[in-house]
C-alpha cells in the first residue's frame, strides 16, 4: 500500500477532481433550467385565413415563454412573434406566406398543423370588395376585423360553436354579463369600423333595414342613456361562435339590449337567420348627439298595422284569441321556450287574397334584415309554406277591418304569424324610461332551424 501511494501522481489527482466537480455542476445546470425540455403541440389557430400581416393567435402547448425561443413558419417562411407564452403564441403573417401548414420549433423540435393557413390574395383590400361571393366578403371582412385585435381581444370574440353559446342573447340592457363578445365601447375606431363592416355585409343594406336598423335602435339606446344610466350603444356586442370560414361552420353574433341576430353559416350557406330580436324605444322620431332619427322599426309597424287592416270583419273575428300577452311567447333570450304544439288564429289559405299578399309582405320586413341573397331564399320559402301558416292577435281592442292606424295603439297589443318554418312576433309594451308611450317588441323565430345542428 505504501508503495502505491508513492507512485500515484498528484497532477492525475488533481485532474480527475475537476473533471468530476465540472460533471457534477453540469448535471446541476440541467437539472435547474427555469423550462424543461417538452415536445409541443398545436391544438388549433385563428383566424383560419387572411392576407400577410394578419395576426395569427397559436394556441397549443410546451411553447417557450421567451419569444426568441420559438420559430413559427407559414408554409416554410418564418414569421415574426409578437407575443408568447407557454399555451399561445401569437405572430403576423409573413410576407412571401403561401397557403400551407404552420410550424412551431421549440428546442430543436418541429410540430405542424393539422389543417392549413389559407393566404388570401384576391381579396386584400379594405373592403374586401374583390371577393367573388357573399361569403367570401364576409369571411374577408371578418378576417380583416380580428387582425386589428389583441390576441386578447381574439380570444373573446371567437368562442366555442355550441348551443350553451348559440343561446347567449337577451333583450336586457346587461351588456356582456347575458351575452357573448366584445363590447363596442372596449374597441378603437378603427376595430369598431372593422366590426361594423362585417355586420353590414351580414345584414345588408336594404333602406330602414338589416344594417340601417341596427344602427339606428343604437342610437336608440344613445337617446335613452341620456335620460338614463346603462343605456348606450357602446353596450352592444359582436361574436363569432366557431371561426369564419368558406367551409366551415359558425355563427355570427352580434345585438344589445333592443337588437340580437344570430346568423349560421356552414359550408359557404347561410342555414340560419334566427333567433332575431328586435325593438325600440321611443316608438318614433329621437334626436341624439346631433342627429335626428326616424323610428327604426316604421316598416315593421306598418306591415303588421296593414296586414290585419286587410282582413274583413269575418276573417278578424276567426284570428283573434281571448288571451292577452305581456311580452313575446317565444322570450328573447329564453333558453327554455319551446313553440306551442297548437296553432291558433286563422289559417293564410283561407284568407282573401288580399290579405294573404299582406302576411308576405309582414314576414318580409323581418326577412329583410340579413343580406339580400339569403333573404330571397328564406322568403321563398316561407312563402312555400304560406297557405299552412296562421295569424292569430289579440287585445287591439280599437281594431278594425280598413283601418291600419286603429291597430297596435296600446299596451298588450299582439299579434302572431306561426308557420310551419317562420315564427314572428309583434307586441307593443309600456315604456321603461319613456313611460308615457308604448314601445314595440319583436322576435323572428323558425321551428326547423334555429340553433340548427347544435
Amino acid at each position: 500500500m505504501k508503495s502505491l501511494k508513492r507512485n500515484l501522481n498528484p497532477n492525475v489527482v488533481l485532474a480527475g477532481a475537476i473533471l468530476i466537480l465540472a460533471s457534477v455542476f453540469t448535471i446541476s445546470a440541467c437539472n435547474d433550467a427555469d423550462e424543461p425540455v417538452a415536445t409541443p403541440s398545436i391544438t388549433s389557430f385563428t383566424p383560419t385565413s387572411g392576407p400577410i400581416g394578419t395576426t395569427v393567435t397559436i394556441t397549443g402547448t410546451n411553447f417557450n415563454s421567451t419569444i426568441a425561443n420559438n420559430t413559427v413558419t407559414f408554409n416554410g417562411t418564418q414569421a415574426t412573434i409578437t407575443a408568447a407564452i407557454s399555451t399561445q403564441l401569437t405572430v403576423t403573417v409573413p410576407t412571401g406566406a403561401t397557403t400551407g401548414k404552420i410550424a412551431v420549433t421549440v428546442s430543436g423540435t418541429t410540430v405542424t398543423s393539422s389543417a392549413d393557413f389559407t393566404v388570401t390574395t384576391s381579396t386584400t383590400t379594405s373592403d374586401c370588395s374583390s371577393a367573388t361571393t357573399q361569403i367570401e366578403k364576409l369571411v374577408c371582412l371578418a378576417n380583416t376585423f380580428l387582425s386589428t385585435l389583441t390576441s386578447t381581444q381574439q380570444s373573446a370574440v371567437v368562442i366555442t360553436l355550441n348551443l350553451t353559446n348559440a343561446k347567449r342573447w337577451s333583450n336586457l340592457p346587461c351588456a356582456l354579463s347575458c351575452r357573448n363578445g366584445l363590447l363596442f365601447s372596449s374597441l378603437t375606431t378603427a376595430q369598431q369600423t372593422a366590426a361594423l363592416a362585417v355586420i353590414e355585409a351580414a345584414s345588408g343594406t336594404v333602406s330602414n333595414e338589416g344594417y340601417e336598423e341596427f344602427q339606428t335602435i343604437r342610437a336608440a339606446d344613445d337617446y335613452l342613456g341620456t335620460m338614463q344610466s346603462g343605456y348606450s350603444s357602446g353596450n352592444y356586442v359582436i361574436a363569432f361562435l366557431g371561426t369564419p370560414s368558406t367551409t366551415g361552420k359558425w355563427m355570427l353574433q352580434f345585438g344589445g339590449h333592443h337588437y340580437a341576430q344570430n346568423i349560421t353559416y356552414d359550408n359557404g350557406q347561410v342555414t340560419s337567420i334566427t333567433p332575431l330580436h328586435e325593438a325600440v324605444e321611443p316608438n318614433g322620431s329621437f334626436t341624439v348627439n346631433g342627429t335626428t332619427y326616424s323610428s327604426p322599426m316604421t316598416t315593421e309597424l306598418a306591415a303588421v298595422r296593414d296586414m290585419l287592416a286587410a282582413f274583413t270583419t269575418s276573417e278578424l273575428a276567426s284570428a283573434k284569441i281571448s288571451t292577452t300577452f305581456s311580452d313575446c311567447l317565444m322570450v328573447p333570450g329564453s333558453t327554455t321556450n319551446t313553440f306551442p304544439s297548437t296553432k291558433q288564429g286563422i289559417q293564410v289559405g283561407n284568407l282573401n287574397s288580399i290579405a294573404q299578399a299582406k302576411v308576405l309582405v309582414t314576414i318580409a320586413a323581418w326577412v329583410n334584415d340579413v343580406d339580400p341573397t339569403s333573404a330571397a331564399t328564406y322568403l321563398t320559402t316561407y312563402q312555400n309554406e304560406l297557405a299552412n301558416t296562421y295569424v292569430t292577435y289579440s287585445t287591439n281592442t280599437s281594431g278594425a277591418s280598413g283601418n291600419a292606424s286603429s291597430f297596435f295603439t296600446s299596451n298588450t297589443d299582439y299579434v302572431r304569424i306561426d308557420g310551419p318554418s317562420v315564427w314572428i312576433e309583434f307586441i307593443c309594451q309600456n315604456g321603461v324610461v319613456i313611460s308615457n308611450q308604448v314601445h314595440y317588441h319583436t322576435v323572428m323565430r323558425d321551428h326547423n332551424r334555429d340553433y340548427i345542428g347544435l
